[in-house]
């Protein structure tokens, strides 16, 4: 698609929370809330010409492969949220984008995220084909206190799940989606700590691709802040939760 008339550099994007986004205390479900910062990254992606129907023209996809999220409060049923989004910077195959989610104009969350340009074909990373000179950068403008990190992988801990992936784990590249990984380590979770909202910081790393009917494990540590999911003793995705 052809860049939108209404594209602009910085993007917001009004979402109102509807009951199917919500845990049984009525609050967005941190699952959701990933979703919805997610989503508003898409929406401004497509204004700007770079949508996956665009990147699909070059077998080229956007895929997740780090964030950070810090939680001051979630919103509950019917709240009206709004929802910001900037690219920090992009060069090659990757880019930095941040995203900030507000309650009427109170900063509530604020992701940052570090995204490959991966071949659907290949299944590699490689340099972004489409032009994007027209996104203006904001390297010094950033939606969190701390960036993303790479996950130390090498923690002791125990087995506590193991699933196959089913096809409704899928999305549209065709693998596993990156917030079911979250959802399968949430729901290990004692529900008081989710529905408490005590998670205030949640960062993941995408490592390995996972694709329908593998077989994986779910770890976590003893005091269940770290999370890793493998397969065939590989870990394909870390989870830290503050």
């Amino acid at each position: 698609m052809p860049i939108s008339p209404d594209f602009t550099s910085i993007y917001t994007h009004e979402w109102e929370i509807n009951f199917t986004q919500c845990a049984p205390n009525g609050y967005l479900k941190y699952v959701d809330l990933c979703n919805l910062l997610q989503l508003t990254a898409a929406e401004h992606s497509i204004l700007g010409g770079m949508s996956f129907n665009d990147m699909q023209e070059h077998h080229q996809a956007w895929v997740l492969s780090r964030i950070r999220v810090e939680i001051d409060a979630l919103p509950k049923w019917q709240d009206k949220v709004t929802v910001k989004t900037w690219i920090e910077n992009l060069e090659g195959s990757r880019s930095i984008r941040n995203i900030e989610m507000y309650l009427k104009g109170k900063k509530i969350a604020g992701a940052t995220t570090y995204w490959a340009v991966f071949n659907t074909q290949s299944r590699k990373a490689e340099a972004l084909a489409l032009p994007h000179e027209h996104f203006e950068k904001y390297p010094e403008d950033h939606a969190t206190s701390k960036s993303f990190s790479r996950i130390n992988t090498q923690q002791e801990t125990i087995k506590i799940n193991e699933r196959i992936v089913v096809l409704s784990d899928l999305d549209i590249v065709n693998h596993v989606n990156n917030t079911k990984y979250l959802e399968w380590c949430l729901d290990a979770l004692d529900p008081k700590t989710v529905l408490k909202q005590k998670i205030k910081t949640i960062e993941m790393n995408f490592l390995r691709e996972l694709n329908l009917h593998d077989t994986v494990e779910i770890h976590a540590d003893e005091n269940h802040h770290f999370f890793s999911v493998s397969k065939q003793g590989k870990i394909c995705f870390a989870l830290l939760l503050e």
